[in-house]
């Protein structure tokens, strides 16, 4: 599901606003008012109520010669909005696991939860015609998780992009989460596809992003092989 699929879900305008800054990031009152189908003024005001609420606040950054352009931005409370996944729940139930049953204990769990995103991964892009639609059938895969992923091309690859971590809490809790999941993409994707994250929400990032391409390593490898093979002695 692409963004302009999920900000043209039945919303409110204020539901609207939050989401246009959660997947777009920073953004004027103007550019915020184009998106949504109205008056950079109105948005404005949209923002300013946001604002008292709590949920939104603005910068000044500069852009070029001239004043500074007054950017929109979501706040922590704004950012919690969106599905946490019962978040204070989740820490609690880990920091128990690891001090009451230890760390390979939990190692086994995010395995066992692994294997099971693998299963319903692979499921869900058998049949892939090329590696863009497998890039794609996996953006929908994890935006039916809470990811409000996308995917686009980029260059000779593909993104897949993550606005929203549903289980941040409990990745910034145990590490372990994300390592497990840039290794189940490795594999789903399959062994021609060079997965690098690029960004990440748990070190500040705004969303997290994975740069996908072409694993040329595989094809090149057995003509390196042959070319020594063939080299007189």
């Amino acid at each position: 599901m692409s963004s302009d699929d999920l900000e043209n879900s039945p919303r409110s305008a204020a539901d609207r606003f939050l989401l246009l800054l959660k997947t777009r990031g920073p953004q004027t009152a103007a550019d915020l008012g184009t998106a949504a189908g109205v008056t950079g003024e109105a948005a404005r005001q949209q923002l300013v109520r946001l604002a008292a609420s709590g949920l939104v606040v603005a910068a000044a950054e500069p852009r070029g010669v001239g004043r500074p352009t007054q950017v929109w931005t979501l706040t922590a409370a704004g950012n919690a909005r969106f599905p946490d996944a019962h978040a204070e729940l989740t820490a609690h139930l880990i920091q128990t696991i690891r001090t009451q049953l230890g760390e390979d204990v939990l190692d086994r769990l995010i395995d066992a939860r692994a294997a099971e995103s693998k299963a319903a991964y692979a499921a869900a892009l058998d049949g892939s015609a090329d590696l863009g639609e497998k890039v794609a059938r996996l953006a929908q895969a994890r935006t039916r998780e809470g990811y409000m992923a996308e995917s686009q091309a980029e260059g000779r690859g593909y993104l897949l992009v993550e606005n929203h971590c549903p289980i941040c809490v409990a990745a910034t809790a145990c590490q372990g989460f994300c390592r497990a999941e840039l290794d189940t993409f490795r594999e789903v994707l399959g062994q021609d596809a060079a997965v690098e994250r690029t960004e990440h929400i748990v070190q500040g990032d705004r969303r997290c992003a994975y740069r996908i391409s072409l694993n040329t390593r595989s094809e090149s490898e057995p003509r390196r092989r042959k070319s020594r093979d063939e080299k007189p002695s």
